[in-house]
């Protein structure tokens, strides 16, 4: 293929010979980036910038750290980590999420010492980055994720409530709540109406019109409350910042004392941070069409962010699906909107500190009330209900409440990792009899482990003495001491005069249970052996047997061994007389398994075999009598011819080289498919557009031509007009294992039940 010279490449005369010139085509890249920004990252930034205002101040003042601290945070958030962050519409900042464990650590260490935390888990999440493990965050369970969101949101509920009221929060939840009422008793009703104000306009924003949501409910209902405190001159609490806010940077202090408690704070934070950051950003991902996150530079950028943030006297900085929804919400098209929102916080926050200062702290704590309980969703809950996670969710959540963070979290996850093993490893053992017979039927489903010793004590204790067993075991691991459980039992029941006959449908097998330590088998394993040829199967199966000799014997035994136990019902109901749906015509090729390609169990096809899947019309009573027998006394309801790929006789035709007199003879029959292809018949026309190649076109006008013939027999025609017999064509590729419908004039795949309009096959596998 030609490679076109791009225009910039050519010299011209006075050209810059080393390169470094700007190029016409990275000027109109460079213009086009500009726009665009300009046109859909500017006005997105400015509507984050709103929206992470009011929640830097109020998730700073939640914290118990200076003001000033959520507003360096969510500067350096949105520079920092939307620059070097690897999710490109993802914004950063102050988060709701780790108000309490920043709480609790400013009240555990100091100020100080908790930006050094901050910048000790910056490091260890670049550490996350530079090592690529920072996907190994995600496998937490999202129920835990879940129920520690909802129990931060309801400590930072219980904690601003009083604030609301005009009081001070306790330290604790179990304090907050019992302090209620005394609280409720003496509240200040100037400080409470405002914050009822501002919940009251966040709950409302959403029902009014769509020109007036532009502004974001939160900055409105600030705006709103602080415009009414300063109008009426309510005497509340303001927020207060000493000096602006260059004043409030400061360096962390090391800590002095109990680092083991540290290093577990540090851990913490960085943990925690991760975990929100790189959900946030897989949320964030869903909800655009854009490049997808890198996580490991995501990792990076939110570790750098809080190097800094730490350094300079900020918040712990973190990923926030608030003000990244927002932000892909307003139109964001590059990670410049996240970083010029941080650039409008900076100006605000240095030229406008006079104007922060008289918000209303009831304002803000209204406003956090609003974020704390939405961050208690009722879809998690359902979901945790529908999934069987509910306990995880409600004990998570409680221990989050009224122990800590850290501890709800790691109870949370030590509960879920102990209801995912006792998923996994249980196993299902059921004994019942034989309706109808004295034999006995005790299934075995799942892990058998030493952990199933005792169902499978008290389940083997209800068999009767004597009576015959079938033990069906539908088992993906077998460890020792199952395994001598089950045959030590086998062997106590066959001495007293019953007999036990294992049938086993999984792959954990008996006779593989000492010779090797235990592992857990492949649902697809048991299919290959079900459906691979023997040549495929036979060492597993005789490794299993310890049989090596003749491969139908060894396949006939491990038939016994594994699935004629489930084939015994359907063919008990066949005893008495045969009802197939289908007359199935095919070819003798060994490649071609009927019941297999159609899906079909036994009674379902009454199938007639020959080379070329021939219908003669003279000559041949086999097909003759198995077809009128198949539709005059089976009554079955369609016919079938059913041709293939790499089909011999049809190479044999196509090539006119002799086969020999017998095959010879028989493929006279074949002479007129011949004939039709050379004249161009409509379905080798079809073939041939779909990537076939000459014998595949044969074989499948040779399907059309037969359809024809049978037509035009006698008992098919009668069929047809009165009882609606179909009369079908199928080709199986054995390259894709496919199946194609012919009809008498095109070929059409068949997909979900129906058949596709067009069907197109590649080349290289035309004409084996």
């Amino acid at each position: 293929m030609a490679t076109k010279i791009p225009e910039h490449t050519a010299k011209q005369p006075g050209s810059d010979p080393a390169g470094l010139a700007p190029t016409r085509s990275t000027a109109r890249f460079g213009s086009a980036r500009l726009t665009s920004i300009v046109r859909h990252d500017v006005p997105a930034s400015i509507v984050v910038f709103l929206v992470a205002l009011p929640l830097s101040l109020g998730i700073a003042i939640a914290s118990g750290a200076p003001v000033a601290a959520g507003l360096i945070a969510a500067v350096i958030g949105g520079v920092v980590a939307g620059s070097l962050g690897g999710s490109a519409l993802q914004v950063s900042g102050p988060a709701a999420g780790l108000t309490v464990i920043v709480a609790e650590s400013i009240h555990q260490f100091g100020w100080k010492v908790t930006g050094f935390i901050v910048v000790a888990a910056g490091v260890l999440q670049i550490v996350f980055g530079l090592s690529r493990i920072a996907r190994a965050a995600l496998a937490v369970a999202p129920v835990v994720v879940h129920a520690m969101l909802a129990g931060i949101g309801i400590t930072i509920a219980l904690q601003q409530l009083h604030v609301l009221l005009g009081g001070e929060s306790g330290s604790t939840a179990w304090e907050n709540i019992t302090a209620l009422p005394a609280q409720l008793l003496s509240l200040h009703g100037p400080a409470t109406l405002l914050g009822l104000v501002v919940i009251a306009i966040m709950l409302g924003w959403k029902y009014l019109p769509e020109r007036i949501r532009v502004v974001p409910g939160a900055l409105a209902a600030i705006v709103v409350a602080t415009t009414l405190s300063l109008v009426l001159s309510m005497d509340v609490k303001r927020v207060t910042i000493d000096g602006s806010l260059f004043d409030a940077i400061g360096l962390p202090e090391l800590p002095r004392s109990d680092w083991a408690a540290v290093v577990v704070m540090v851990l913490t934070f960085a943990l925690i941070a991760s975990v929100e950051s790189l959900l946030s950003a897989v949320a964030i991902d869903k909800m655009h069409t854009g490049p997808r996150a890198d996580f490991d530079r995501e990792m990076i950028g939110q570790g750098s962010a809080n190097v800094l943030s730490g350094l300079l006297g900020g918040l712990p900085v973190t990923g926030v699906i608030v003000r990244s929804s927002t932000n892909v919400a307003a139109g964001a098209r590059s990670r410049a909107s996240a970083v010029l929102h941080g650039v409008w916080l900076l100006i605000f926050s240095v030229a406008l500190v006079s104007l922060v200062e008289q918000i209303p702290l009831a304002a803000l704590a209204g406003l956090l009330i609003v974020i704390g309980t939405q961050l208690v969703k009722l879809a998690h809950i359902r979901l945790a209900h529908r999934t069987g996670d509910l306990l995880v969710y409600a004990v998570t959540l409680l221990a989050v409440v009224f122990l800590n963070l850290l501890e709800g979290v790691l109870i949370g996850l030590a509960l879920a990792f102990a209801l995912l093993i006792w998923r996994v490893v249980r196993v299902a053992v059921t004994a019942e009899p034989l309706g109808g017979t004295d034999r006995w039927l005790i299934w075995i489903d799942g892990s058998c482990t030493f952990l199933s010793l005792p169902k499978l004590s008290t389940t083997f204790a209800t068999v009767p003495k004597g009576a015959p067993v079938t033990v069906e075991m539908t088992v993906d691991f077998l460890d020792h001491a199952a395994y001598d459980a089950i045959t030590d039992w086998a062997r106590q029941h066959e001495s007293n005069g019953g007999t036990v006959d294992f049938v086993e449908i999984g792959e954990a097998r008996m006779a593989r249970a000492e010779a090797a330590p235990p592992s857990r088998s492949l649902g697809r394993v048991v299919l290959d052996d079900v459906l691979g040829p023997w040549r495929a199967g036979r060492n597993r199966s005789a490794e299993a047997s310890g049989d090596t000799g003749d491969p139908l014997v060894t396949g006939i035994a491990a038939y016994h061994r594994s699935h004629a136990h489930l084939m015994r019902p359907h063919l008990d109901e066949l005893r008495d007389g045969q009802d197939p749906d289908s007359f199935f015509l095919t070819c003798s090729d060994s490649r071609i398994v009927p019941n297999v390609i159609t899906n079909s169990g036994p009674g379902d096809l009454f199938t007639v075999r020959n080379v070329g899947n021939l219908v003669p019309e003279h000559g041949d009573a086999s097909v003759e009598a198995a077809l009128v027998f198949a539709l005059e006394k089976l009554n079955v309801r369609s016919v079938v011819v059913c041709g293939h790929s790499s089909c011999g006789a049809m190479g044999a035709l196509h090539s006119g080289e002799s086969g020999g007199p017998g095959i010879d003879n028989w493929l006279e029959h074949g002479r007129a498919s011949l004939a039709r292809y050379h004249a161009g018949h409509a379905v080798g026309r079809a073939a041939e557009a779909a990537g076939f190649g000459p014998v595949e076109q044969l074989s499948m006008v040779n399907i059309a031509v037969q359809l024809e013939n049978l037509h035009r027999h006698p008992s098919v025609r009668r069929a047809v007009e009165e009882r609606g017999v179909t009369v079908s064509g199928l080709f199986f590729d054995i390259a894709s294992a496919r199946l194609i419908q012919v009809c008498a004039d095109g070929i059409a795949p068949i997909e979900n039940g129906g058949v596709l309009e067009q069907l197109h096959r590649e080349p290289a596998s035309a004409g084996k």
